[in-house]
């Protein structure tokens, strides 16, 4: 096409419409950071000596998957003291990471510096600093009723020990590697290289059929009650959208016409990063792939709504992006059954 063909008569004109930049009014609501990272504050060599020989930094604790909490709360206690009791003790912790500092958002005093012990083993409440009446729990066990604060202390401390765990070797020649950048990077001594922390992407779907009802499944048992959106990992070299369509076909059969991305959730169980998406598809029929998942079925709002008190399936807890996901088909909040 030539230029001057690509020029709009002078009688046309371009419809209106809200601005390039304006976000639709479906996306999931974004929440505050609650903890500065401070990714620059952190490559400065030796950063985590200086906050440890302070009397201010304050740790977490985590063993395993296991994390310290209390009263609805990880447990936060003085960074230095803790650690000279647990030298003491002859239990140091094996790694010791950076987490942040306390944004105005958080329920912590604004720049509390905060970092994270990994012990190599839980030990008894009240014994090595460990404070009387804190329990040790998996993050699962106990989200539900931690505070918005502890919920993303808990999440990127899990994240960032799960790397360690999982990473103590280079790739490149199986050289033990050395912690830097306050523990978000790990060098190999033998050929420089740099290696840091991974995340592994993942679509999280609600699909929606011709005539508006919503498409859920779950793996397991035939008669198994849980229900909830599929999901599916991005493959290398594949886009967000390729990854929803993809997914969708091979759990399902079903193709998918349309999608857009909602919003996010971390998951660092062990390192996946939750990407929510609805989806359209003209399809009216679901067929399990028999591995993944094993039942498919349709519901209208009405008919969730009514499964749901029933008790004849359970949903994603409020916990999940699932459950933001499919609430933001439904319209609103779904009412659980009593007592679930």
């Amino acid at each position: 096409m030539s230029h001057a063909e690509s020029v709009l008569p002078v009688h046309q004109t371009i419809p209106a419409g809200p601005p390039a930049n304006h976000l639709v009014d479906t996306l999931l609501p974004v929440r505050p950071a609650l903890v500065d990272r401070g990714s620059i504050a952190r490559s400065r060599p030796g950063m985590v000596d200086e906050l440890l020989a302070t009397e201010d930094a304050m740790a977490a604790v985590l063993s395993g998957r296991q994390g310290l909490v209390q009263d609805g709360r990880m447990v936060l206690t003085g960074a230095r003291e803790l650690l000279a009791e647990l030298e003491k003790a002859g239990t140091a912790p094996q790694l010791v990471v950076y987490l942040g500092s306390a944004l105005p958002a958080s329920d912590l005093p604004a720049n509390m510096e905060l970092l994270l012990f990994v012990l190599p083993e839980p030990l008894e409440p009240g014994t090595a600093g460990i404070p009387r009446g804190a329990s040790w729990a998996g993050f699962r066990d106990v989200a539900a009723g931690l505070t918005a604060t502890s919920t993303a202390l808990f999440v990127e401390a899990s994240a960032i020990a799960n790397w360690h765990a999982g990473h103590t070797h280079c790739p490149r020649c199986g050289t033990p590697t050395r912690v830097e950048a306050g523990g978000w990077v790990r060098r190999c001594p033998a050929d420089n290289s740099e290696h840091f922390p991974r995340t592994d992407p993942a679509i999280i779907v609600t699909v929606v059929g011709p005539d508006g009802r919503l498409l859920l499944g779950g793996g397991g048992p035939l008669d198994a009650r849980n229900y909830s959106t599929l999901a599916g990992f991005v493959e290398p070299g594949e886009s967000l959208e390729e990854a929803v369509v993809r997914e969708i076909q091979e759990e399902v059969g079903v193709r998918v016409t349309a999608c857009q991305y909602l919003g996010s959730q971390s998951w660092p169980f062990p390192a996946s990063l939750m990407l929510g998406f609805t989806a359209v598809t003209e399809d009216a029929q679901a067929t399990p792939d028999g591995v993944e998942v094993t039942r498919a079925r349709w519901f209208s709002r009405e008919e969730l709504q009514e499964a749901v008190l029933s008790g004849e399936i359970t949903i994603s807890s409020r916990l999940s992006i699932a459950r933001s996901l499919i609430e933001h088909w439904y319209g609103g909040r779904i009412r659980d059954l009593a007592g679930a």
